[in-house]
Order: C-alpha cells, then structure tokens, then sequence
C-alpha cells in the first residue's frame, strides 16, 4: 500500500499546482510519501516548494485521491470531506485546511482534494509500537486530557452557523437512529452477503428500540486514536471524515467506551482513564453520559462494523480491489456477530 509516486503523476500534481497558483515558479514536490491508512481514499503527503515575488517558499500538503472502489462505496464522498473541513476551518476544532476539490478525472484520473500537512504523528492504535506510544502518553496526562477535550469542542460547536445543516438534520425522536440503520442496511444489500440470522435479529432490535435524541450535535462517527494526529501531547488534527452527521453526541460517546477501540488496556481508545473522560467530558460539554443509550449505539456499531466488513470483503470477493485487507475482513464479520449476539441474551 506504501511505495514511490511515479513521475507522470508528480509531473501532473505539478501541472495543476501551478495552475492554482499563477504567481509562482519552479514549482517541486518534496519528501513524498504515500501512507497506508484508512480503507478508503489513495493518501500522498508532501511538501510543495516554490519561487514567489523573489522569495522561497515551502508548504506541507496532503493530496488524497479516491479510487472509486472503497470500502464504504457510495457514502465515501471526497467532495463532502471537503466541504466539511471548509466548514470546520474557522471554528475552535482543530482541522487541517482544506486548499482544493477537483470532482474531474481528466486532472489525476480521479477525483482528488488537497488540504494542509499538519504536524503530527498518527500511530495505529491496533500495532505493539502504538499500543505503546498510547501507554506512555497516558501516563504523562496532557494527551488524555487532550483527547477528551477536543471531543468537547466538536460536540459543542455551532454546526448551524458552521453551515453543516448539508449534512442532513434528522427530525426530533428516534429519527437519527433509524437514518443510521437504514444507512447500514443498504450497504449490507450492496455486499451481496447472503443473509445473516444474528444480523437480521440485531437489525430488528434496534429498530424496536431506537432512543429519541435530546440535542443534535455534529458527530464524528470514529473518534478514537488512529484518527488524531498528534503533536507535542496535544491532538493536532482531528482526521477521517468520512462518517460525520448531525446526530446524538452519545453515538461518539458510545464509540469512545467500546471494548473495540481499546485490547488488553481499561484505557478508552488505549488512552483515557474512564472515570477521568466522563468526568472531564460532562464538564466541558454540560452533556450527562447516558450509559443506556450508550449500550444502544454499541449495538448498532456492532451492526455497522459487519456492514464495514460485508462490504470489504465482497469488494474483493468481486474482484473490484486487490487489496488483501479487504479480503481478510470475511474473518471479522462473524466475530462482531457473536460478540452481538451475547449483548442480545444468546
């Protein structure tokens, strides 16, 4: 997944750089790297170095691509992460900014934004080496802290006047919830999978049971280490945005207490104290925690996790990606459904 850009498409990156800003020259891409994260979009991250108005300038760069055959099929849309991130660019939330959107193929054979570089480091929470990296920085405190508090920020910022209203807002009561599953199911009908009879009780229950919403925030919708970056103990960046709505705050909540997110450590995200999260978190929100409502979205993250994976490995069983991770994904999907199944009273 890792390897050297080609010289005709740095050549092309180039090109369309320099179109994007005509007052430049001698235009050249540095420390180019391609990184294997994620199970969506092609990610190149560089530095543009140029000549303008008599002086050398330098600026880091991610330039991601999307392929056409990832992961999340067609609720993985490069054009609503950019909109995203323009609307997040001005508000408290740290984010990288976002530059350009090219929709056009004929630019770099598919749709492709750019955005800003921002320092920081991004370790894989599932690696011995991250798991590590987590441990140490619980320890020290400030990155915990960190963690929990950028949460805060996103659910308390005004994604009205942010204008993220295109997301979609759901109705009052349980609509958020059944927009979920319904989002889920059709992604489970495109794998092609055959018929699940767990998934299919699952499915039934969190119909039967959906909570109504108290307020509507903006939610992630994979908060957890893996998607910060990290500088000097702080979160530098909030990434992977990809699954955001307008929904229940306890949906990110749910997501941060999974066992999922977190092997052989009580730390939440393999990171965060949990008595010091609810605390920290209820204080900088105002937001109670509700554990029950919270046990609801674990189950419908259990619904979307077999969703993710149904739709991984029929990608691959379809021969529309050769990415072997895909295929490995067939393994997961009836370890979630058991793990469901116990939480149903199995």
């Amino acid at each position: 997944m890792t390897g050297p850009m080609s010289r005709k498409l740095e050549a092309r990156i180039v090109d369309y750089i320099a179109r994007r800003l005509p007052d430049g020259r001698d235009f050249q891409l540095q420390d180019v790297q391609r990184i294997a994260v994620g199970w969506s979009h092609e990610t190149w991250l560089f530095d543009l170095v140029w000549q303008e108005g008599g002086m050398a300038r330098r600026r880091g760069l991610c330039l991601r691509r999307d392929p056409g055959n990832t992961l999340l099929r067609h609720l993985s849309s490069l054009e609503q992460q950019f909109r995203v991130l323009q609307c997040l660019a001005d508000t408290a939330l740290p984010t990288p900014r976002p530059y350009w959107f090219e929709h056009d193929p004929a630019i770099l054979d598919m749709p492709f934004l750019v955005m800003e570089k921002v320092p920081g480091v991004c370790p894989s929470p599932w690696g011995r080496e991250g798991r590590a990296f987590y441990q140490a920085a619980a320890g020290r405190g400030a990155l915990p802290a960190s963690f929990t508090a950028t949460l805060a920020s996103l659910h308390t910022l005004d994604w009205r006047v942010a204008g993220l209203d295109f997301l979609g807002v759901p109705a009052p009561g349980t609509d958020f919830a059944r927009r979920e599953i319904a989002k889920w199911r059709a992604l489970i009908d495109l794998s092609g999978h055959p018929p699940e009879p767990i998934l299919t009780d699952l499915i039934s229950w969190l119909e039967a049971n959906a909570p109504p919403v108290e307020r509507l925030t903006l939610v992630h919708g994979a908060y957890r280490t893996g998607n910060l970056l990290i500088h000097d103990d702080r979160i530098s960046a909030v990434l992977d945005w990809e699954l955001q709505v307008l929904g229940d705050p306890m949906y990110d909540v749910a997501y941060v207490l999974s066992d999922l997110n977190r092997e052989g450590t009580p730390l939440l995200s393999n990171l965060v104290d949990r008595d010091d999260f609810y605390r920290d978190y209820e204080a900088a929100t105002g937001f109670t925690i509700d554990d029950a409502v919270c046990r609801y979205y674990n189950a419908l993250y259990a619904m979307r996790s077999v969703a993710f994976w149904m739709s991984a490995s029929g990608l691959y069983a379809a021969g529309q990606s050769d990415d072997i991770r895909l295929a490995r994904t067939a393994w997961s999907v009836p370890v979630v459904l058991e793990r469901a199944a116990r939480e149903l009273g199995y």
